[in-house]
């Protein structure tokens, strides 16, 4: 489908400032009350120099993102460029990393909120407490959206705002508690732990994709989608970097086997602040939660449109007008994901997943500048986008390769699959046609 066709009747009225802070609120969603902790197990007092390398190589994956969306701002972002420079099938490949990204995601942000509840609660209690969080939490949301998108829309802007304030509460109040004792390099350090510190630091700087899925109702997207882009990506990796940092000052070596990192790093200054950082931290994930199962189900349902998915996904209820079908099948796979997995579990898987789709959206915005195509007036015309785009790809390669075997093989798994039943849906559909 042409952007023209697929943006007919959207209102470009999304400005830079609107957009960057759509960003902002989808990538600071949940992770990063998360990932301190366990980034300070792989890689120590280094972490935040893991940030500010990861911030780097996504910064060129923004850039080639930029350049895209500046050439064809369309709904689906770089979906949609990816379709139009390599085809159909890449772009259903995309589609299906991207939803599949997502939903790995959504279970790992589930379990992260489930082990925030379990924190307070009795041991004799916490595994009960810690399913009937992630089953509770992903059932009201999916309830509240299966009543219509002006519902959903509602929830999430009533738990947006929560995102950023704890983080700011908590980068001012601990600024004055840390301990340069905090900051000694442990006795031995490998490789393996710098790899799954850099693949958890890409999952925290994730996000910017689901917010250019806008792109199609952005105001002058040549100049708008760059700037909004470099001003998400620079004041989160500004954010992200004084977090680690402070709390890698506050809790030391006891930051690694955190799954709380800012509520125990809190807690050393005053254990009512401990309650507030975890009501905050809980009520963000919520949050982000909110915002995801809003926007990726819809992902499904077009697939189901179109016929690469079964037609049942692309129902839509008959008072409500919300694709209720795949709102609960996009819950269901999260919650089923989140009992059987962790945090860090989900999020690496999430990482591989999004990393393949950066990489084809770097290839697709460099080919769309090679062969010209403007769709929205004068694009960025960025004069490093091949370097960009070479340094996006590489990075996410590498990126890739730090994972095990077995995650390696699954992603590759995942793209066969999706590859193989695009390909047999879509010699159906011509026998079909033909007969």
């Amino acid at each position: 489908m042409g952007a023209t066709q697929r943006d007919a009747g959207l209102l470009r009225a999304l400005g830079a400032w609107g957009l960057a802070a759509n960003i902002v609120s989808m990538v600071v969603g949940a992770g990063i009350f998360a990932v301190p902790g366990a980034l300070a197990a792989a890689a120590g007092p280094y972490a935040p120099i893991v940030f500010l390398v990861c911030a780097g190589a996504v910064g060129s994956v923004a850039v080639c993102f930029a350049e895209g969306g500046s050439r064809m701002p369309t709904s689906g972002g770089p979906y949609g460029y990816i379709e139009a420079a390599f085809g159909p099938l890449a772009g259903y490949v995309a589609g299906t990393l991207l939803w599949f990204g997502n939903v790995l995601a959504c279970g790992g942000v589930a379990a992260a909120l489930a082990d925030v509840v379990a924190s307070v609660m009795p041991t004799s209690v916490a595994a009960t407490a810690h399913a009937a969080v992630i089953l509770g939490i992903l059932g009201i949301i999916a309830f509240v959206n299966i009543h219509g998108v002006a519902r959903g829309a509602r929830l999430v802007g009533v738990t947006t705002a929560a995102k950023l304030l704890p983080l700011v509460v908590f980068v001012i109040a601990g600024a004055a508690f840390m301990r340069r004792a905090n900051f000694a390099p442990p006795a031995a350090f490998g490789a393996a732990g710098l790899g799954r510190a850099a693949i958890l630091a890409v999952f925290a700087f994730m996000g910017m994709e689901a917010s250019l899925c806008a792109s199609g109702e952005v105001k002058d997207p040549a100049r708008t989608i760059p700037r909004a882009l470099v001003l998400a990506l620079g004041s989160v990796t500004l954010l992200y970097f004084a977090i680690q940092i402070i709390a890698q000052g506050i809790l030391g070596k006891a930051l690694a086997s955190s799954t709380v990192p800012l509520a125990d790093a809190m807690a050393r200054i005053n254990p009512a602040l401990r309650i507030l950082m975890l009501a905050r931290a809980a009520l963000s994930m919520f949050g982000w939660l909110s915002s995801d199962i809003l926007g990726s189900p819809r992902m499904m349902f077009a697939f189901a449109r179109d016929g690469l998915l079964p037609r049942l996904l692309g129902r839509v209820h008959a008072q409500s007008r919300a694709p209720h079908i795949a709102i609960l099948c996009y819950a269901g796979i999260a919650a089923v994901l989140a009992l059987s997995g962790t945090f860090v579990e989900l999020a690496v898987l999430s990482t591989l997943a999004s990393a393949a789709y950066y990489i084809a959206g770097c290839a697709g915005s460099w080919r769309l500048a090679r062969r010209g195509v403007a769709l929205a007036g004068t694009p960025l015309n960025f004069r490093g986008l091949t370097a960009a785009a070479a340094i996006g790809i590489i990075s996410m390669l590498a990126l890739i390769a730090l994972a095990s075997r077995a995650e390696i093989t699954g992603l590759a798994a995942l793209i066969a699959l999706a590859t193989v039943i695009y390909l047999v849906q879509t010699r159906f559909a011509l026998a079909a046609r033909q007969g």
